[in-house]
């Protein structure tokens, strides 16, 4: 193993070493004392089997592995929209292999992309910790041997595996849908987004292009939170090998997803070769996806979701985990944002079976984890083929295009292109891999807004065309749901392109598909005080301070005397969102913890 790797992989097995073992003992007390269909009551399995009278007899009997499909469909959601016929198929291949399956239940999957700038995008977070809550409730009836996860998009994975870790002693095989095929390629949308921005453009003609992106069933083709779920499935080893980004309605994905309830059934709790969640999501696979989202230029929204998974297994890794990861691993990808190609081009020239390969002869991904497919991770070197009806795999070769993959020998970039900030306005994530270089420090009197909409209108007055650090406070976790700012892309853009020195600096979220702009994302503490009062400094920036971001020695502070700063009053916060359902959500605000934890308050509450 790299060493680096190896010493972080080490830090967290010390950190969580007490609650792991609590994790695995509730694992293993869940497996001994499950109530299971043998000592479920007579009317509790009748209740169970009457809505399934095709498999009732199999049921009955007691023998057959039942599989319990969490489902995420809904098709408004064009990732998600796959999964229409994915039961009623995965019914008919579990009985190909003496099994059942029922749809246990399903999770909501919103669309960041529909709510992106809207008040909806303040449910956005908070969704992952319904959607884990949701996935107990399927999964709480006890009639189940293992569990088929239907999910793809951004806070859907994380849900899902949140909730499904609590019944870790369950085998759980995750099963994706595949990126719509390519369309108007990422870079001409993005551009007419900027034109839109100054004018230049009408709304006609920007929506065009983004039909013309956004055009068909399966998952965004840039490489955001969505897809950047699908490459961390990949080195964690939940699913089937090379399945993450086949399209959508081809033999090829038909196959995968057959082979998945085939191997389901294969790995039970009373087979002989049991493979329960709990134990493949190890400290070992969450360095995995750590490594993974470093050396693709993943998204930053796993800055968030990789420590709450984690939790929920009973592990804890923190930002300078992530920091020292990223000065080890080398980038080997670069797909939209982070280049030209999109997640179709990546898969044609590789993808994850070529970087999986990669990093594990040059020592970055440990192989030796429990995964679905078997005993390490080098299945997952390979890449699925078709020969006629049969499914195989075979070794990906070289990259098909260095522009868009190339071997850890010669990387894009010796390190994974996040950092993480430290400073007087608090701590911070930054990703860099598709930042110039001499855009990484910025140094500019701040603007300080309370609303990303006020951001755009100061933009199209042109109060913001200078050398300028955009400050956006009060989108914390506990202060609004801590929204994505993705609808900021363009105006900034915009404003960079024009000559400006430009910096993003905020405590809520940029979009898995930020780019270009230089982005202090997350700070903590957030400006909203705490329950003791304490807020973060991000508060205390006013109009005129000078900011400075600096990504080459990771620090983020205002210069301001601290004594200064320490006298000024905190400004009032917005009041409490409402409408569109937010006000429903305030007990996911008020109890949630801080970014770096995950930013969840379902695990605050549960005291993970």
């Amino acid at each position: 193993m790299n060493p680096a790797v190896q010493a972080v992989t080490d830090r967290i097995v010390a950190r969580s070493r007490d609650t792991r073992r609590a994790y695995l003992d509730l694992i293993e007390r869940e497996r001994e004392t499950w109530i299971g269909r043998p000592r479920l009551g007579c009317a509790n399995l009748a209740h169970a089997y009457a809505g399934t009278p095709e498999d009732r007899a199999a049921m009955r009997g007691g023998t057959a592995m039942n599989i319990g499909i969490v489902t995420s469909y809904n098709d408004m959601l064009s990732a998600h929209a796959v999964y229409y016929r994915y039961p009623e198929q995965m019914k008919v291949w579990a009985r190909e292999v003496g099994a059942t399956a029922q749809v246990a239940g399903g999770v909501p999957a919103m669309c960041d992309g529909v709510t992106q700038g809207y008040p909806g995008m303040e449910l956005s977070l908070f969704s992952r910790d319904t959607i884990a809550l949701s996935t107990a409730i399927a999964l709480s009836h006890g009639t189940f041997e293992g569990a088929a996860l239907l999910g793809i998009c951004d806070k859907i994975v994380p849900g899902l595996l949140m909730g499904a870790l609590r019944f870790g002693h369950l085998p759980m095989v995750m099963v994706p849908g595949g990126p719509m095929p390519s369309g108007l390629p990422n870079k001409e949308k993005a551009a007419v987004r900027e034109r839109f921005a100054v004018g230049e453009a009408g709304r006609e003609e920007l929506l065009e292009a983004e039909i013309g992106a956004y055009h068909s069933q399966g998952t965004c083709t840039f490489y955001g939170t969505a897809n950047t779920n699908q490459m961390m499935m990949e080195v964690m080893g939940l699913h089937m090998p090379g399945a993450a980004f086949v399209n959508p309605g081809t033999k090829l994905r038909q196959a995968l997803t057959r082979a998945a309830v085939h191997r389901l059934a294969a790995i039970g709790t009373s087979s002989e070769d049991y493979r329960p969640l709990g134990l493949c999501v190890d400290e070992k696979a969450i360095v995995n996806a750590a490594v993974g989202l470093l050396a693709t230029g993943g998204s930053t929204n796993h800055l968030l979701h990789v420590p709450a998974i984690a939790r929920a297994a009973g592990i804890v890794i923190d930002w300078e985990d992530f920091d020292r990861l990223s000065a080890a691993v080398p980038l080997l990808a670069r797909v939209y944002p982070n280049g030209s190609a999109d997640v179709n081009g990546f898969e044609a020239a590789g993808g994850m079976p070529y970087v999986i390969g990669e990093l594990l002869s040059s020592g970055h991904l440990h192989r030796d984890i429990m995964t679905v497919a078997g005993d390490d991770l080098s299945a997952y070197a390979e890449k699925p083929v078709l020969d006629g009806d049969a499914l195989g795999w075979r070794a990906p070769g070289a990259s098909g295009d260095d522009t868009i993959l190339r071997p850890a020998s010669a990387p894009f970039s010796p390190d994974g292109g996040m950092r993480i900030l430290q400073g007087n306005v608090g701590r911070a994530c930054i990703k860099v891999s598709a930042v110039e270089r001499d855009r990484w420090i910025v140094e500019a009197p701040a603007r300080v807004f309370d609303d990303q909409l006020d951001v755009i209108e100061a933009f199209k007055a042109g109060e913001l065309d200078r050398d300028v650090v955009v400050v956006v406070r009060f989108q914390g976790p506990r202060a609004n749901g801590m929204p994505e700012l993705h609808k900021l892309t363009p105006p900034l853009g915009v404003l960079q392109n024009r000559g400006f020195k430009v910096a993003l600096v905020t405590d809520g979220r940029m979009s898995g598909a930020s780019g270009k702009v230089p982005c202090a994302i997350h700070v903590s503490p957030e400006a909203l005080p705490n329950a003791q009062g304490v807020g973060g400094a991000i508060g205390l920036i006013r109009d005129g301070d000078v900011v400075r971001v600096d990504a080459v020695s990771g620090t983020l502070d205002v210069l301001v005397e601290a004594t200064t700063l320490a006298a000024r009053e905190r400004p009032t916060p917005p009041p409490a969102p409402s409408g569109m359902g937010r006000e429903l959500f305030g007990m996911f605000r008020g109890q949630a913890d801080e970014a770096e934890k995950g930013a969840s308050a379902m695990l605050a509450g549960a005291m993970l």
